[in-house]
């Protein structure tokens, strides 16, 4: 079965493959966000994630990006969707993210293990990051995985 596509693509521009991992990272009831600071003072909303470096797996992106992102010492547990969506990040790069989306389980905040200053972490309930998250598939995701925490 194939991913579903979010976003659009701007006109003229190209949007290679990037594969790419994120975590839902839950602790008392509430998830993992970051907010990610833009040119210009806007902010960004997403889950803790991003592209799959040369010989990592998704397993390892997401456990990386949790740390790098958000100061979160993280397991991936089982990936529970994939979704792509076209993407333009801050620096003006489009790609398709490939993303696979798991369910990581906090082992400790490690803030030694941050090294991206422009992210933040926030703590939010899951139902409050359903209609702040930018990106529609991180908010798709969300929904998927609170219907498959009810179960």
């Amino acid at each position: 079965m194939a991913a579903p596509q979010f976003g659009e693509p701007l006109p003229g521009k190209a949007y290679p493959d990037r594969p790419a991992a994120f975590a839902v990272v839950a602790r008392s009831g509430e998830i993992a966000t970051v907010r990610v600071s833009l040119p210009g003072g806007q902010l960004r909303l997403d889950l803790p994630g991003g592209g799959i470096d040369p010989g990592e797996t998704a397993e390892e992106a997401a456990v990386r990006e949790c740390g790098e992102e958000a100061g979160l010492r993280v397991r991936a547990g089982r990936a529970f969707l994939r979704a792509d969506h076209f993407f333009v990040n801050q620096d003006g790069l489009s790609n398709n993210t490939r993303g696979t989306f798991f369910e990581a389980t906090l082992l400790r905040e490690a803030g030694d293990l941050k090294i991206e200053a422009d992210h933040e972490l926030a703590w939010m309930a899951p139902q409050e990051a359903l209609v702040r998250l930018d990106r529609e598939s991180h908010a798709w995701a969300v929904a998927c995985w609170l219907r498959l925490a009810r179960g």
